[in-house]
């Protein structure tokens, strides 16, 4: 559980800035399920993608923040955006927000995308990770945690998999949300279609 030695307790802007950093937000991510998250715990079986009904208990900041970098990414052509309230299963943080782009580039782009429309409405990341290797890149507002995976990191560590039992946030149109059965920016029209 966070709060008891593991990655909760580390300040919030502590940890490496560099190299490994996959491992690192895999390992802190790991270390703050909750046991009914994990494995062979309770709940969520029938219920994929986090389409439970569920009270969102995210802060109007943190859910202001996620419609934000959402519209961001969509811009930028990321796909299968989702936006989880984690906020009753984490201490560190609110909403995490996951987005995918198909190479390195679309990945950096899609970041400064984020950064630059999350800055002009006032607010600057306490933490970036991972824009050295550029195939998943971390951006920590404190309230949210934005992850922006390649799309061959976000099938191998399937953040949504972990997840799945939270509420997602709903996104602004035409983000949607992304995943199963959802929309994804390269769904609109003018976008790169279907992966």
């Amino acid at each position: 559980e966070a709060g008891t030695g593991g990655a909760g307790d580390m300040p919030r802007n502590a940890g490496p800035t560099s190299g490994g950093m996959a491992e690192v937000v895999r390992r802190d991510i790991l270390n703050a399920i909750p046991a009914a998250q994990a494995p062979g715990g309770r709940g969520g079986e029938g219920h994929t993608g986090g389409e439970r009904a569920a009270h969102v208990t995210a802060t109007a900041r943190a859910v202001e923040l996620a419609g934000i970098a959402a519209e961001a990414a969509a811009e930028k052509l990321a796909t299968d955006i989702i936006a989880y309230d984690v906020s009753e299963q984490l201490v560190i943080t609110d909403v995490f927000l996951l987005c995918s782009a198909s190479n390195d580039r679309q990945v950096r782009a899609i970041v400064e995308e984020i950064e630059e429309r999350l800055r002009k409405a006032g607010f600057r990341p306490v933490r970036r990770e991972g824009e050295r290797e550029g195939r998943w890149i971390l951006l920590d507002y404190l309230d949210i945690v934005i992850h922006v995976q390649h799309a061959e990191e976000r099938t191998y560590y399937a953040l949504e998999r972990l997840w799945k039992d939270c509420p997602r946030l709903p996104l602004p149109e035409p983000v949607g949300v992304g995943g199963p059965g959802g929309t994804s920016a390269g769904d609109r029209p003018g976008g790169t279609g279907p992966r």
